[in-house]
């Protein structure tokens, strides 16, 4: 495993929506700068992401200097979207998890509610230091994310992906097949690694940042939406099921927590610590 190293980036500005791929990112305790900072909720409070509404595959978050957002989706003109004043927060229900958001101007909402069909609110997470414990059965005292699943970063290797989409030819459901890595969400996709050798990793390194491996990825019928078209098919759940089962979670990835701040860059080497 002399030549691993990471593959690409990926950050996603808005959870759930499309996002873009850097060549280079800032890492920061609770996850890559700027990756879903903001987040969609609807009238209840609840998050709203591609589990309810795949469309959102096909909406695009770009970030701008400063935090702000540039939104675009078919049908919609591009909005930019800055980062609201803290003049109040509204309570987000991420998974039974309460968290605290800033809420964006009216104009963000309308634009997102025009899009989906459905009264829906864009949100910001201001002091990412404070606002989200990582779960504590996997976490240390202190550590925080965004609004990702869980964890602050996501890692999947070009290996595993390649052994799964092999396993995918050879079911029943041959013609969903082979899927690209965007079907997973990650935050660093490394290469270089043998497949599914991430399973027994606990602590790893990209270039100048060390990382925990907190737990493996358990992985939901968002993987199920093709990104481009937001059609859903059968796989990988169904091919995840019958060869990547641990107890009551399909598994495809591990989740990350920084050990130090710090840039990680395309082409960086990656190591395995312990």
């Amino acid at each position: 495993m002399g030549n691993a190293e990471l593959y690409s980036i990926h950050i996603h500005p808005v959870k759930a929506f499309r996002g873009e791929s850097p060549r280079q990112a800032e890492v920061e305790p609770w996850g890559l700068a700027g990756d879903r900072r903001w987040v969609l909720i609807d009238a209840g409070g609840k998050v709203v992401t591609q589990r309810q509404q795949p469309r959102l595959a096909q909406a695009a978050a770009e970030l701008l200097p400063g935090g702000g957002i540039r939104l675009s989706a078919p049908g919609r003109a591009p909005l930019t979207v800055p980062v609201p004043e803290v003049a109040g927060t509204t309570t987000v229900d991420i998974f039974g998890t309460k968290v605290e958001a800033v809420p964006a101007g009216d104009g963000a909402h309308g634009w997102c509610s025009g899009y989906l069909g459905e009264d829906v609110r864009l949100l910001h997470m201001d002091d990412p230091a404070t606002r989200r414990a990582v779960d504590p059965e996997f976490a240390r005292p202190g550590e925080t994310v965004s609004f990702a699943d869980g964890y602050p970063l996501l890692l999947t290797t070009l290996a595993s992906l390649d052994a799964l989409n092999s396993l995918i030819a050879g079911g029943d459901h041959a013609q969903e097949g082979p899927l690209p890595m965007n079907r997973f969400r990650p935050n660093v996709v490394v290469s270089g690694t043998a497949a599914w050798a991430e399973d027994g990793w606990s602590r790893i390194a990209i270039g100048e940042v060390g990382f925990r491996v907190a737990k493996m990825c358990g992985r939901c019928v968002v993987t199920t939406t093709d990104q481009e078209t937001a059609e859903r098919g059968r796989e990988p759940l169904r091919t995840l099921g019958r060869h990547r089962r641990f107890g009551n979670q399909l598994v495809f990835g591990q989740n990350l927590v920084p050990e130090n701040p710090g840039t990680i860059r395309v082409g960086d080497p990656f190591r395995i610590l312990a």
